[in-house]
């Protein structure tokens, strides 16, 4: 029942692939990276596979038997090989729903006019290295591998900054209100308690004052001679008769 297998960077045995059995029958994907192959005439019947992972090998044709094979292949990659001519790759016409193609690294890559060549070869394809005859990119191609990841990656970032600002622009305007308030409230308390001593002077003035009404006329002035350091005009009499 397995449907994906995976033996990347597993050694093959003389470039072909060995223990791999019609038993894998319903083997959807299989990827078979950098395993030093020279060929895949060993492939059993899969029909059910439809995409073959096959770059940094060794393998320079004998596609025909991908053809045979794998009847309903739909994404090739065939990246780093030994690809030479456009004509090694004329086989793949007889897989019809093959769509996507990549040939990165093979020397097939360097001829002239190389993309118009093969998707004339191939007219069942839709992508060939990633992208369409029209030269836009395939659809479920890797984002970070053009920067949008990071970009937004970058935007995000920068709007969570922003957002922190302000958190710490708020804390600190209400720090200062906070501030403010003691301040005034302080303030306040300063104005009760002079409020409050001047009134505390005033009662103490008004109870001299009243205790000076009670006092006789004579005993009031000479009261405030007194104060002012001044002799009642009757004590000098008295001197001077004396």
């Amino acid at each position: 029942q397995v449907k994906e297998l995976v033996l990347d960077n597993c050694r093959s045995d003389d470039g072909k692939i060995v223990g791999l059995s019609s038993d894998f029958e319903n083997l959807e994907f299989l990827s078979m990276i950098n395993i030093n192959l020279l060929s895949v005439s060993n492939l059993p019947k899969l029909n059910k596979l439809r995409k073959l992972e096959l770059s940094d090998n060794r393998i320079s044709g004998g596609l025909e038997v991908l053809a045979e094979r794998t009847p309903n292949l739909t994404h090739l990659n065939l990246s780093g090989n030994k690809i030479k001519d456009i004509n090694t790759l004329e086989p793949l016409k007889k897989l019809p729903n093959l769509h996507s193609l990549d040939l990165f690294n093979c020397e097939v890559t360097t001829l002239m006019d190389y993309r118009e060549s093969v998707f004339t070869l191939l007219p069942q394809l839709t992508y060939l290295d990633g992208f369409d005859a029209d030269d836009q990119e395939a659809p479920d191609s890797d984002p970070e591998a053009d920067g949008d990841g990071l970009e937004d990656e970058y935007e995000n970032g920068e709007e969570d900054d922003d957002d922190e600002e302000d958190d710490l622009d708020e804390e600190v305007i209400d720090d200062e209100d906070d501030e403010d308030d003691d301040l005034e409230g302080e303030e306040e308390e300063d104005g009760v308690d002079d409020e409050e001593e001047d009134e505390e002077e005033d009662g103490e003035d008004d109870e001299e004052d009243e205790a000076d009404d009670d006092l006789p006329r004579g005993e009031k002035r000479k009261r405030n001679l007194e104060d002012e350091g001044e002799e009642d005009p009757e004590d000098e009499e008295d001197d001077e008769d004396d």
